[in-house]
């Protein structure tokens, strides 16, 4: 049968921002970009996106370690950035995150018909974030507008420690019943939800177009030039199979065929 590759597994844990919704990631960066520029820091895209997927405190912790966010930080505030640092970032942080995702939190094209799929081999979906609870609600409720509203959902601060470790995963597996991890699927755009899945033991697949990684909306996507476009999503391809990807697809829109493809 056409689904026998999709019958191979019992559960899909799908990322949110650049892999279901939120196209080209973008309401993260937004958000911390405002962040830091209110405490005197210009903070630039690419280094911004270098640890997407981490729980959000664990994100601007990294940020803050990066040499130049240091030095920035030092020469607007006086002193180096500590944990009075990353308390003042998170609390701009929460409302302007929990704005920026609900603005962005339009489906990614297939998303809604790619889990009605799934659901239909039987499948269940779970789904994890970076983003806390908070920040999540007003995704929840619009995504949920537009016809996705996963099984199970987990969120930073919900386990003791956030992506790359597996715990996030291990927590939607026992809460929903669902063993051995070789049957659960991961879909995340960044590198850390990869390395996530590939800890957990889940067959891992990466988001190449849609994702952090590319960082590009719809429009802009399809604005640029056909060669370009592709070397670039060849480009994201080659960094997520770096982090243990064991297949990479373009967007969700391009899973269903891909499982069916691995284990059909």
């Amino acid at each position: 049968m056409a689904d026998d590759g999709v019958k191979a597994f019992d559960l899909v844990i799908f990322d949110w921002a650049g892999t279901m919704v939120d196209f080209g990631c973008r309401a993260p960066i937004a958000a911390l970009v405002e962040a830091f520029s209110r405490q005197g820091v210009t903070l630039e895209e690419s280094g911004a996106r270098a640890d997407m997927g981490k729980a959000k405190v664990d994100h601007v912790r990294a940020l803050l370690a990066r040499p130049e966010v240091r030095s920035a930080w030092i020469a607007a505030n006086g002193v180096a950035p500590g944990e009075a640092a990353v308390t003042a970032l998170m609390e701009a942080l929460g409302p302007l995150m929990r704005d920026a995702a609900a603005e962005a939190a339009e489906l990614i094209p297939g998303a809604a018909e790619t889990v009605s799929a799934l659901r239909s081999a039987g499948l269940r979906i779970g789904s994890s974030t970076g983003y806390s609870p908070e920040m999540m609600a007003p995704v929840l409720e619009r995504a949920a507008a537009q016809g996705y509203a996963p099984d199970h959902l987990v969120c930073a601060g919900q386990t003791p420690a956030g992506r790359p470790s597996p715990l996030m995963i291990y927590k939607a597996c026992a809460d929903l019943g669902v063993w051995p991890l070789s049957r659960v699927v991961k879909v995340d755009d960044s590198e850390a939800g990869i390395e996530e899945g590939r800890a957990a033991g889940c067959f891992t697949v990466g988001i190449s177009a849609s994702g952090n990684g590319l960082g590009l909306s719809k429009d802009a996507l399809a604005a640029l030039a056909p060669a370009d476009r592709a070397a670039r999503i060849a480009a994201v391809e080659t960094r997520l199979r770096a982090a243990g990807a064991d297949r990479v697809v373009e967007t969700v829109a391009d899973l269903v065929p891909l499982l069916n493809e691995a284990r059909g």
